[in-house]
């Protein structure tokens, strides 16, 4: 058993000293489990042992189907910036893109009418999106709007437009601020399904609540749940002395 962990650090240590000497550059895809197996004649096991850990350490990141990358800090984000997840990949010289799963217009209940401070018998838009950056999934995102507010949002294509722009542009309310919580949570079955992953990975999760001038008044426009894929973005907090 010693051996065995032996070989899975030394190998580890090699893919380090690759990507820090930039061997392996960001973004690279490094070779293949089989590769590896062949090129320091170790077993799959001691292989998938070691890039496992350098996954859940930071340094690599899987695309499934596609191969394990060297994680670079191009995915990151400002934790107290207020952009759309599209402007967000847009700024970082990515392609962005989204699926829709699902849109439907439902009685808001008891509890998302306690987030948007309406009637729980209002009806709301619930809209849930997969976001991608140059085809690859980052987060899967549940938003959720008053439609006293956007009356016929539901008429929207959100696989090919922006909501903040069409917030913004189309029905002319200006987002003012918002609050924000995270936690770390494990993948449910139907996230890990649209996000590409294993059941049970690492999530960020965040739970939003965004507010807007309305008539010269400031409102709850929004309330959204969103999980980050950690293996393939970061977060950041620029700070200011």
């Amino acid at each position: 058993m010693a051996y065995k962990v032996l070989k899975y650090s030394l190998l580890k240590h090699k893919i380090i000293e690759k990507v820090n000497n930039e061997e392996y550059k960001e973004g690279d895809l490094i070779p293949s489990e089989r590769e590896l197996m062949d090129m320091y004649q170790m077993s799959r096991i001691t292989v998938r042992k070691a890039i496992d850990d350098l996954v859940n350490e930071g340094y690599l990141y899987r695309i499934q189907g596609k191969g394990t990358y060297v994680r670079s800090d191009e995915n990151s984000h400002d934790l107290f910036s207020i952009t759309s997840c599209t402007e967000d990949i847009s700024n970082k010289g990515m392609i962005p893109s989204s699926r829709v799963i699902s849109s439907d217009v439902i009685k808001a209940g008891k509890h998302k009418a306690r987030r948007l401070q309406i009637d729980e018998n209002d009806l709301i838009f619930k809209l849930k999106r997969v976001y991608y950056a140059d085809g690859v999934s980052i987060n899967f995102t549940t938003t959720n709007l008053p439609l006293s507010i956007f009356p016929g949002l539901d008429k929207y294509d959100f696989s090919k437009t922006s909501l903040y722009s069409v917030i913004e542009n189309d029905y002319g309310i200006k987002i003012t601020h918002a609050s924000r919580t995270l936690q770390a949570v494990l993948a449910s079955e139907e996230t890990a399904k649209h996000l590409d992953i294993k059941q049970g990975e690492p999530l960020i999760l965040f739970e939003c609540v965004t507010y807007g001038e309305v008539n010269g008044k400031e409102l709850i426009i929004e309330v959204f749940d969103c999980c980050y894929r950690t293996d393939v973005h970061k977060f950041y907090i620029n700070q200011v002395r």
